[in-house]
């Protein structure tokens, strides 16, 4: 998805950046994972259709993918291909509908368990939210995957269907004032917000055309844009806008 193609998304612990080429012979590695094929319901693809497919997902307007690094790694080496540890994704099913299938995958066994997967989530439902404009979730988990039925139920998700055929159950989240309020409050908690005892930029990203939707930036706000990131405003990166959240 274009629209996320110069986002990078700041956490606590994460930072979710777009799926570009040089990380597909990693993910291609991932996907060799019988297990994590089965947990994702994934096909096995070769390194030339899995570089095909991350083609597509740049282009289509109806894939949002971001590759999930580990903070601290990526901190200290730089390196986005050593320091990644999965993805997420947003399958946007019809724009008038607003509605959007959320995936998440945390494919390096040794940073499960530290709930990187809970705070990539909460970034991604809200990059949803307030960026895509979804109005409701479904997931669509492996019957087997029981920490992310678990992690989905947590975040307020409930079960919509079952498939024994397909071996997965459907989870549902209408977004509400009320549920986009206590996401917030789950990454504040979470310390993800810290920037905003700071009076620094809630969500941002920079290019050549933008939408001020308020202009304090101690307020919460969105700054929209479009195009090649630039080094107008502040908190700039040369290589990607930020969300700061």
């Amino acid at each position: 998805m274009r629209l996320n193609e110069n986002s990078k998304i700041i956490g606590k612990n994460v930072y979710l950046v777009p799926y570009r080429r040089e990380h597909v012979p990693k993910y291609h590695q991932w996907m060799t994972n019988e297990e994590l094929r089965k947990l994702t319901a994934s096909e096995p693809l070769t390194l030339e259709e899995e570089y095909e497919m991350q083609k597509s997902w740049h282009s289509d307007e109806d894939k949002c993918t971001f590759i999930i690094l580990n903070k601290a790694k990526f901190d200290e080496t730089s390196n986005d291909v050593d320091s990644m540890i999965g993805d997420t994704n947003i399958f946007i099913q019809g724009m008038k509908e607003a509605k959007g299938e959320i995936e998440i995958m945390i494919a390096e066994e040794s940073v499960r368990g530290k709930k990187l997967g809970w705070e990539s989530a909460i970034l991604m439902l809200l990059y949803g939210i307030l960026y895509i404009g979804i109005k409701s979730y479904e997931a669509k988990i492996c019957l087997t995957n029981v920490i992310s039925i678990q992690m989905f139920k947590k975040l307020g998700f409930e079960e919509y269907s079952k498939s024994e055929v397909f071996q997965e159950i459907t989870f549902k989240k209408d977004v509400s004032t009320k549920w986009n309020n206590w996401l917030q409050e789950q990454y504040k908690l979470n310390g993800i917000s810290s920037l905003e005892s700071q009076g620094k930029i809630k969500i941002l990203q920079f290019g050549h055309d933008s939408e001020v939707l308020t202009t304090s930036v101690d307020e919460w706000f969105v700054l929209r844009v479009h195009g090649v990131a630039d080094s107008r405003g502040p908190g700039f990166e040369s290589r990607w806008g930020q969300m700061f959240v």
